[in-house]
């Protein structure tokens, strides 16, 4: 697991004998930079600017060597002094009113990559983050190197921030927002934190890397959905899309909508799924407030993938689809009423106490009332059906007295056709019972018939000792 580098990596042993120099050349600069203070007042602007950018040069060179923290030989004065001169790059970057020179420049941004763009560890955990998606210490492995990788992200994020992006398109290409994309799987939350932003901001201001940056992105959610279900950054990954299907102008592309049907909806299906709902359901939620025509496909997608087993799924859900309800077109009310309704019956029916009561506070939702009155006809029969099974078997007494609370909601709601839903279902337990009582009495039948059959068999047949053998 790592990054595709495209700059060269000096070995740490060569980069080692050059320190002393580094050290040299950094106090003859500031030998340079003293004298100039107290007593040189003659220099040109021209050469003050060449002696900035040699002493800026001296900072990004010497910060081109990578420490380990892991290695004891390193020196921890030297650390030291590496972080102090990425300060002095990142006070530059946020002070500097022009834009910087290009030999600066070329040498600033290799060794931002010699930096960041490194093999990742190994993951510290086999079992997958979706296991345990209320624990976040099993992928929160901090880095040993984050007090410098801090101060480099610092660095790249002003960047991007205060360069003009067609300057920075000559250093900053595709293969690096590639790189940038792959540390999304470091575990790591303050880099995941870091990218995100840089990530981000890279997408507002590159316009010209965005249909590249957006297809980089799918392809990473569509092989965590459909292949490994390991991934650290999906919940960074998911905010950065929430910002961007949030810029999205109306009527959506095309492009936009498949997004939504290929990749979204089925991120429902996925054992991790409670790690990120929260981003998931918000980039959701955002398609079907630009078009509220969308909200059909999605609760018909949710209800394909909905969970059998895990009830912490459910909840959450339930949760969605009642967010959905509020935006949804009224015009595909009657079309999802029942296969809605036939979920959330199931859910109130559920021996999970969470689960049953979440479904019956669904029930406080105007506009999920709203949609059940416009099918009044075809929904009735399986929701009091749904509350009479809770009043008769279900062991939580909360969630017996919630039952109690809707039921009352439904008899005020059209008192004839609740009546009329009674009715039926004491006639289809009546014929249920009375079919069991025939079916006994059958079988009782049969097992008599085939008693009196063994007693005659036994009978007739001859005794034992009036056996002849041949």
């Amino acid at each position: 697991m790592g990054v595709q580098n495209n700059t060269p990596r000096a070995s740490p042993r060569r980069k080692s004998t050059t320190l002393q120099h580094l050290f040299d050349l950094d106090s003859k600069t500031a030998t340079v930079i003293n004298g100039k203070k107290i007593g040189t007042t003659n220099i040109g602007s021209s050469s003050s600017s060449n002696l900035e950018n040699e002493e800026i040069l001296s900072s990004i060179s010497f910060c081109t060597f990578v420490f380990t923290f892991t290695d004891p030989s390193e020196c921890a004065s030297q650390q030291e002094l590496k972080r102090q001169k990425l300060l002095q790059l990142l006070s530059i970057v946020k002070s500097s009113k022009k834009p910087l020179h290009d030999q600066v420049m070329s040498s600033l941004i290799p060794m931002i990559s010699l930096n960041l763009f490194r093999p990742l560890p190994p993951p510290s955990n086999t079992s997958s983050a979706a296991e345990f998606p209320d624990d976040e210490d099993h992928i929160s492995t901090f880095s040993p190197l984050w007090s410098h990788l801090q101060l480099v992200y610092d660095i790249l994020i002003r960047l991007v921030i205060n360069t003009d992006p067609k300057l920075l398109r000559g250093y900053i290409d595709n293969q690096f927002v590639a790189n940038l994309l792959a540390l999304f799987q470091s575990e790591d939350p303050r880099e995941r934190d870091s990218l995100k932003n840089v990530y981000h901001r890279i997408y507002s201001r590159f316009t010209f890397y965005r249909s590249f940056m957006r297809k980089s992105m799918n392809d990473v959610f569509l092989h965590y959905v459909f292949e490994t279900e390991r991934h650290c950054g999906i919940k960074e990954l998911l905010e950065i899309w929430g910002s961007i299907i949030n810029g999205f102008t109306v009527p959506l592309k095309e492009e936009h909508k498949l997004f939504l049907m290929r990749v979204l909806i089925p991120f429902h299906k996925t054992k991790g799924m409670q790690a990120y709902h929260r981003q998931l359901a918000y980039c959701v939620s955002q398609f079907v407030q630009k078009e509220p025509v969308l909200g059909g496909i999605v609760v018909r997608g949710i209800l394909r993938y909905w969970p059998v087993t895990n009830c912490q799924k459910e909840v959450l859900l339930i949760g969605e689809l009642e967010e959905l309800v509020e935006n949804i077109d009224p015009d595909q009310y009657r079309k999802l009423a029942l296969p809605l309704c036939h979920q959330i019956t199931r859910c109130l029916n559920s021996w999970n106490s969470q689960v049953a009561e979440r479904a019956l506070y669904v029930w406080n939702n105007e506009h999920f009332v709203k949609m059940i009155s416009v099918a009044m006809e075809e929904v009735f029969p399986v929701v009091v059906e749904g509350m009479e099974k809770n009043l008769k078997w279900h062991w939580s007494k909360s969630v017996r007295q919630l039952t109690e609370n809707v039921k009352v909601m439904l008899e005020e709601m059209d008192p004839v056709l609740h009546s009329k839903c009674l009715e039926e279902i004491e006639l289809r337990e009546s014929k249920a019972h009375q079919a069991e009582i025939k079916r006994k009495e059958k079988w009782d039948r049969i097992e008599m018939a085939a008693a009196q059959h063994h007693n005659q068999h036994q009978f007739l047949q001859p005794p034992h000792f009036l056996c002849v053998s041949h």
